[in-house]
């Protein structure tokens, strides 16, 4: 099966207040990166680096523990054959 390499970039900020939230990226059911947040009044662009075969893959973002609220944003394709739909849903071409 023919797989293709594509490259995801997006924006993450995070409003916390005393204990540092974890975050974590999923691909589908595979966990991509858990991250600590320790940044305060910025935010950081996540780069999803993926080899999988064409297709529909759902992308989603959460806390560990609910201790902030996650903000994503701007989710684009940074290289590749792919598009951002609705949802978050990657789609390989």
């Amino acid at each position: 099966m023919q797989t293709k390499f594509v490259q995801i970039l997006c924006d993450i900020d995070c409003k916390w207040k005393s204990v540092s939230p974890k975050y974590r990226v999923f691909v589908n059911d595979e966990l991509f990166t858990e991250r600590t947040w320790i940044w305060r009044d910025t935010y950081i662009e996540e780069l999803l680096q993926i080899q999988a075969p064409i297709g529909q893959y759902q992308l989603r973002f959460e806390l560990v523990d609910p201790v902030g609220k996650l903000l994503v944003s701007n989710v684009r394709v940074k290289s590749g054959d792919a598009d951002i739909l609705d949802n978050n849903v990657l789609e390989i071409r």
